[in-house]
């Protein structure tokens, strides 16, 4: 079988929220993204280059982690200095943060970042491809897919 296309790309990730202005509040003020468009129930949000995160207010309760779906939304950035102020504006908005603070993808790895989750509970991970030192709290398994 051949691929469709030679090179794959995440256009951007729709979420499924329970109070969009909450939502829209905590991913402009984390992430530092601007709203790109909204209307009745949705906001599009993204840098001055693309769309990267929509938002849905279709939910009730909170993200499940025991149902079949997104495990968790990933972003990369350049540097550790990147994940750290992302760090920091996680603790200063009061929310869950994985394994207090940046961690190796795994034991060895100097990949790594943070986790945590947004305000509807929604596991989130920002790391950088290099400079992280450190234990990892999973050992040798992917610390990604165990929070």
């Amino acid at each position: 079988m051949t691929a469709l296309a030679t090179t794959f790309a995440t256009g951007h990730v729709g979420l499924n929220v329970t109070d969009l202005d909450r939502s829209v509040g905590f991913y402009r003020r984390v992430f530092g993204w601007t709203e790109r468009g909204r209307g009745d129930g949705y906001a599009f949000l993204g840098d001055d280059a693309r769309l990267i995160v929509t938002l849905w207010q279709q939910s009730a309760g909170e993200f499940s982690a025991a149902a079949p779906g997104l495990h968790h939304l990933s972003f990369q950035v350049d540097s550790v200095e990147d994940v750290q102020a992302v760090e920091a504006r996680v603790r200063e908005a009061g929310l869950h943060l994985y394994h207090d603070g940046i961690v190796p993808h795994a034991e060895g790895a100097s990949s790594g970042g943070i986790f945590f989750e947004d305000p509807d509970g929604i596991r989130l991970e920002v790391f950088t491809g290099a400079g992280v030192h450190g234990e990892a709290p999973a050992g040798e398994a992917p610390t990604c897919g165990f929070f």
